[in-house]
C-alpha cells in the first residue's frame, strides 16, 4: 500500500485538464443503502438523477449481480481527484467511470486493475477505441462509447458558392471550397483554437491527418498542419475569433447561418436540428485524402484496485452489464456517443442513418493517450496549443512555434 500511496500522491500533481466535452455541474444521487452487499459506482454524469434511465440501468445491473449499487455522480474534473484520494485512503469505488485520457493517469498511479485481473472480456471492442485505455501492453477498462469530430456544413451556403460537399476529400479541395464560399460573400470555417486541451482536441485531426506524430511536433507534417490553419486565418477563410473560441462558441458562430463549415462533435447533433437551416456532415479530410484520425472523447468503465480481491468477480459482472450490447446501445444513444463495438454501431446506423458519418469517423479515430503515450500526453498537448496560439496570433511562424513546442515537450517527457 505504501507504493500505491506514493504513486497516487505523484499523480495528484498532474494538473492538465483533459476534458473536451460539455461542462457539467456537480451533483450526486444514490441508488441504494450501505448494506453489506453494497457496491459503489462513481461516474461523471451528475446531470442524471435517480429517476434517469442511466441510474435505473446501474440499479438493474446491481440487482442482476445480486448486490445493491451505491452511485455517486461527480463533475468530470473533480472525479479524477476524488478517485486518486480515495485510492490513497484505501476506499476506492468498485466501479469507476472516467474520461478516457484520465485512464493512463490512474493506471500509472496504481489505482486501476487490468481487464485480465478482473476477467473482463474486451474481444468485441474496436481496437482503436480500446487503445486509449492501454498502457505498457495492459488494458485498464472498457470504453462505454466514444464521441469525436467531423465537419458540419450549411447546405445553403455551399449551394450559393457552387460547392458539392461530396467532393471534399482532402485539404486542397477543402481550401478551394472555402475560397469559393468567401468569394460568394459568406464565411468559411469556424473551429476552436483556444489555448487549452479543447484547442488541442480540435487541432489533432489536422495534425494526425498530415501524418504527423505527437512525439515530433515540429516535423514537416506537423508544420504543414499548422500552416493550413494559419493560412486560413491569414486569408480570412477562418475568423480571428478561433483564437478564443471554445467548441461551444465556435458552434454558436456556425449556428448564426453565415459559415459554411464548423469543426465540431457528435454532441452538437441535437443543436444542429435547431439551427433552422439545412445541414450536413462530412468527415474531416486528411491532407492526402481520406478520413483524418480525429481524437476520441468518451469514458471508460474501470475497476479500481481493492484490498478485498474477492470483490472483483462482482465488479466484473457490473462492468460487463454496463457495456453489454443492449445496455451500451441505450446509454450511447442517451449520451450521443458512438458505440465501441461494430455490432452496436450497425444497430445505431440502422436506427438513424445520420450516424453513419460519425461511425466512420470513430472507426478512423484514435485516443490522445494511444501509441503508449499515457501520462506524457498532457506534457505534449500544452506546448502544442501554445504553438498554434503563437502562430495564429502572428507572434511566430508555424515552423518556429512548433520548434519551440518540441523543445519544451521533449524536456518535459524525458
Amino acid at each position: 500500500m505504501t507504493s500505491l500511496r506514493l504513486r497516487v500522491v505523484a499523480a495528484l500533481t498532474i494538473t492538465a485538464c483533459l476534458v473536451t466535452g460539455c461542462s457539467k455541474s456537480s451533483d450526486s444521487s444514490g441508488t441504494g443503502d450501505s448494506a453489506g452487499g453494497a457496491y459503489t459506482i462513481w461516474d461523471p454524469y451528475p446531470q442524471f438523477d435517480g429517476g434517469s434511465d442511466w441510474v435505473k440501468l446501474l440499479t438493474k445491473c446491481g440487482t442482476d449481480a445480486g448486490v445493491t449499487v451505491e452511485r455517486t455522480g461527480y463533475d468530470t474534473t473533480d472525479l479524477t481527484n476524488k478517485a486518486l484520494l480515495a485510492a490513497q485512503q484505501g476506499n476506492s469505488p468498485d466501479v469507476l467511470i472516467v474520461d478516457n485520457p484520465v485512464v493512463s493517469t490512474l493506471a500509472d498511479a496504481g489505482v486501476l486493475t487490468t481487464t485480465d485481473e478482473v476477467k473482463v472480456d474486451t474481444s468485441t471492442i474496436e481496437p482503436n477505441l480500446l487503445a486509449a485505455g492501454q498502457i505498457g501492453g495492459k488494458t485498464y477498462g472498457v470504453p462505454i462509447g466514444a464521441n469525436t469530430l467531423a465537419l458540419y456544413y450549411n447546405k445553403a451556403v455551399l449551394d450559393k458558392a457552387g460547392v458539392d460537399p461530396a467532393t471534399i476529400k482532402d485539404w486542397a479541395a477543402l481550401t478551394a471550397a472555402l475560397e469559393k464560399v468567401k468569394a460568394s460573400g459568406k464565411k468559411g470555417i469556424t473551429f476552436s483554437a483556444i489555448g487549452t486541451e479543447e484547442g488541442s482536441f480540435q487541432f489533432l485531426p489536422w495534425f494526425w491527418g498530415s501524418g504527423a506524430n505527437l512525439t515530433q511536433l515540429d516535423s514537416a507534417q506537423g508544420i504543414a498542419a499548422l500552416t493550413l490553419w494559419n493560412d486560413w486565418v491569414k486569408k480570412g477563410l477562418a475568423p480571428n475569433s478561433v483564437l478564443n473560441n471554445t467548441q461551444t462558441t465556435s458552434w454558436q458562430e456556425f449556428a448564426s447561418g453565415d459559415f459554411a463549415f464548423s469543426e465540431n462533435g457528435t454532441w452538437q447533433l441535437a443543436n444542429a436540428k435547431k439551427t433552422g437551416f439545412e445541414y450536413g456532415i462530412i468527415p474531416i479530410p486528411s491532407q492526402a485524402g481520406g478520413t483524418a484520425p480525429a481524437p476520441t472523447g468518451g469514458e471508460f468503465v474501470t475497476a479500481p484496485v481493492q484490498t478485498e480481491t474477492d470483490r472483483y468477480a462482482t465488479s466484473q459482472r457490473l462492468v460487463s452489464c454496463l457495456t453489454s450490447a443492449d445496455n451500451a446501445y441505450t446509454t450511447d444513444t442517451t449520451l450521443s456517443y458512438i458505440a465501441a463495438t461494430e455490432a452496436v454501431q450497425q444497430k445505431q446506423v440502422a436506427a438513424n442513418e445520420e450516424l453513419k458519418v460519425w461511425v466512420d469517423a470513430v472507426k478512423a479515430a484514435k485516443g490522445r493517450t494511444s501509441d503508449d503515450l499515457g501520462t506524457r500526453y498532457p506534457k505534449i498537448s500544452q506546448p502544442m496549443w501554445t504553438a498554434f496560439q503563437a502562430a495564429l496570433s502572428g507572434s511566430a511562424s508555424p515552423a518556429d512555434a512548433l520548434k519551440t513546442a518540441q523543445t519544451t515537450a521533449a524536456a518535459a517527457t524525458k
